[in-house]
């Protein structure tokens, strides 16, 4: 992977208690699921945007985003939008073609570095491509060395543990929403939220 320019996040300190809940509108249901919103879905959407602006600067002609599911669906989609809005009102285009991976990294909130792709384990359409992948797991290790045996061309990361781009740096809490799930609930959350253990006891498998 190429490291050079790796671009810091915002830092989130140790002690942010987040944000009240009744600061923000969220669906009522989650109401004693959810402690706090750590990470409001605009500061979300900014960050994004500056992020979309260094892969434009980054990147010559072309990439191939590679997204991996189900957690980086929301991210990958708003990246891929705000590079296409950069292209329209600007003089350089960025050609970004879209290919898809799942991975199952969680169960509960206990999470593994192990590599579990669901479904095929083929990206033989990698090989000599420049190569983004968006995800927010723990799992980017393990995914990039699987990556790297298809010889793309060069790799950037935005999030997990290996990032050339990075959007927060947050404590070790258990997040959900911007979809990122607690056992598949959460996902329709638009702010970045710690589950409460509440919510933690509702939906535990």
């Amino acid at each position: 992977m190429d490291n050079a320019g790796m671009k810091k996040g915002i830092v989130i300190k140790d002690d942010w208690p987040g944000y009240s809940l009744d600061l923000f509108t969220y669906p009522e249901h989650y109401h004693e699921d959810i402690e706090s919103v750590y990470i409001p879905h605009g500061v979300i959407m900014n960050r994004v945007e500056r992020l979309a602006r260094y892969v434009m600067d980054d990147f010559e002609d072309n990439i191939m985003v590679l997204c991996v599911l189900k957690g980086g669906y929301k991210f990958c989609a708003d990246l891929v939008e705000f590079l296409k809005v950069l292209g329209r009102n600007s003089n350089k285009y960025l050609e970004t073609r879209v290919e898809f991976i799942r991975l199952k990294s969680y169960q509960n909130d206990q999470s593994t570095e192990e590599l579990h792709i669901i479904g095929s384990r083929d990206l033989s359409f990698l090989r000599g491509k420049v190569c983004a992948i968006v995800d927010t797991g723990k799992t980017m290790k393990a995914l990039l060395q699987h990556v790297e045996t298809f010889e793309p061309k060069m790799i950037k990361v935005s999030g997990g543990k290996c990032q050339a781009y990075v959007g927060f740096e947050i404590p070790n809490h258990f997040v959900v929403g911007y979809a990122l799930d607690y056992n598949e609930y959460f996902r329709d959350l638009n702010h970045i939220c710690v589950i409460s253990k509440t919510g933690k006891m509702k939906y535990k498998v």
